[in-house]
């Protein structure tokens, strides 16, 4: 069995997932608030929820329980019932695309959720890796 390595390797790359190869970096995204009030209006969630590839729902739940508040979507804006520096919500969004986007292993954003066994993962499409769902409580 005689092998040479620089075919191996190519036929290795030939046979990696396209969003493996490409070396896109990813940016997290930046919020654009305004205060109404004493309300927080997010004008891009769903900007923000196509860019994490997650709906805006499972975000805007996330935002609300991190800071302690109530809140609603209407069409393309979200709502926070209290004023909230933009620096804050930046910093939750980005606490929940390393827990719930970006891969634990790879730190990739090349993940989606899924089912193993009847339990909700998150499984990595890049590099495979998968870790529990964790619910938003």
């Amino acid at each position: 069995m005689d092998y040479d390595y620089k075919k191996l390797l190519d036929r290795a790359w030939d046979n990696l997932p396209e969003k493996v190869k490409s070396h896109e970096r990813f940016e997290m995204p930046q919020v654009v608030t305004f205060l109404e009030g004493n309300q927080t209006i997010i004008k891009n969630l769903n900007e923000i929820a196509d860019r994490l590839g997650r709906s805006q729902e499972h975000i805007f739940t996330y935002l609300l329980k991190e800071l302690a508040s109530r809140g609603s979507i209407e069409a393309s804006r979200a709502i926070i019932q209290r004023p909230l520096r933009r620096d804050i919500i930046n910093k939750k969004i980005e606490d929940y695309a390393n827990e719930y986007v970006l891969c634990h292993e790879c730190k990739k954003p090349d993940t989606k959720i899924t089912e193993l066994e009847g339990q909700k993962i998150i499984k990595c499409d890049a590099c495979g890796g998968w870790w529990p769902f964790r619910r938003i409580k």
